[in-house]
């Protein structure tokens, strides 16, 4: 009935002849029909988003799942130290990353590099520095630390524009000797806690890479003796803040490790990680540690 009117004042609006009650009644129907298509455009629209919400959730999940497999799974057996890491992101996905590299014969690579920025694209370069590193490494056999950064430094600079960094330390151990080289490259000195309870950092040798295509760096050795423990952890350990806008800081992490350098280092590693996150309101930085000790 109500449809039979419709078309009939549809035909009068045609040919003109459409009376006053009619032409009112029709333009009320073109209201609700441009209501009806406007909703149905902007559910449209929510589907849409909805779906593709749906596949950047989605793909962000593999990439998490990708860059956790980028960790170090593999044990390297060695005689004179055990170590272990660890890293927790801030987000799904992070620009922290270590790793354990084995050169055969008693001889091991100790990484741990940070990304500046944060995300998908910081997780993007983490992967890209790593491969880096993995392959000049079985390429030179870590036996030139400073030819091997500095190939890292050009690809990562060629890769980036200089528009973004890292800071890495890269450290070659030698199990028969009981000899560390390393380089520091704009990292966090790590703390290296002698027997003795005198303290060691391992200060900066380098700048951070990518950020100047023209870069060397120099490097340092040291000997790690029975007992001594050494910590490599990245700028999201110490500048953890709490709800007063205090900084975790250097001096909190050398308490815990002082006290517990006794401990198994899974149970060491584990009571840092626990303290740095309970100590901040959020985490807003990624955070990674490796811990040494000599045997």
């Amino acid at each position: 009935m109500h449809a039979e009117r419709a078309r009939q004042i549809l035909r009068g609006a045609v040919t003109g002849s459409c009376e006053g009650e009619d032409t009112a009644l029709l333009a009320s129907i073109a209201g609700h029909a441009g209501d009806a298509l406007e909703n149905l455009m902007l559910a449209e629209q929510m589907a849409g988003r909805i779906e593709e919400e749906r596949r950047a959730a989605h793909e962000l999940q593999i990439a998490a799942e990708v860059q956790r497999r980028l960790l170090p799974t593999k044990t390297v057996t060695m005689t004179t130290i055990e170590f272990t890491g660890h890293c927790v992101q801030a987000r799904a996905v992070g620009g922290d990353y270590y790793d354990f590299l084995d050169f055969g014969q008693g001889r091991l690579g100790l990484v741990l590099g940070d990304v500046s920025g944060k995300g998908l694209y910081a997780a993007l370069l983490m992967a890209h520095l790593q491969a880096t590193l993995r392959g000049l490494s079985a390429r030179l056999a870590a036996e030139d630390l400073t030819q091997l950064l500095e190939g890292v430094n050009h690809r990562f600079w060629e890769s980036t524009a200089g528009n973004h960094f890292a800071t890495l330390f890269f450290g070659h151990y030698d199990d028969a000797r009981r000899q560390l080289r390393y380089a520091n490259c704009g990292h966090s000195p790590p703390i290296l806690l002698r027997t003795d309870g005198t303290v060691e950092r391992l200060a900066t040798t380098a700048g951070a890479v990518g950020l100047f295509e023209g870069w060397t760096c120099s490097v340092q050795d040291l000997t790690v003796g029975r007992d001594d423990l050494l910590t490599i952890f990245s700028d999201g350990v110490t500048e953890a803040t709490n709800d007063r806008g205090e900084e975790f800081g250097e001096d909190r992490l050398l308490e815990i490790l002082t006290a517990w350098r006794a401990r198994p280092l899974a149970e060491i590693l584990d009571r840092l990680v626990d303290d740095v996150r309970n100590f901040g309101v959020e985490q807003h930085d990624d955070l990674t540690l490796v811990l040494v000790r000599g045997r």
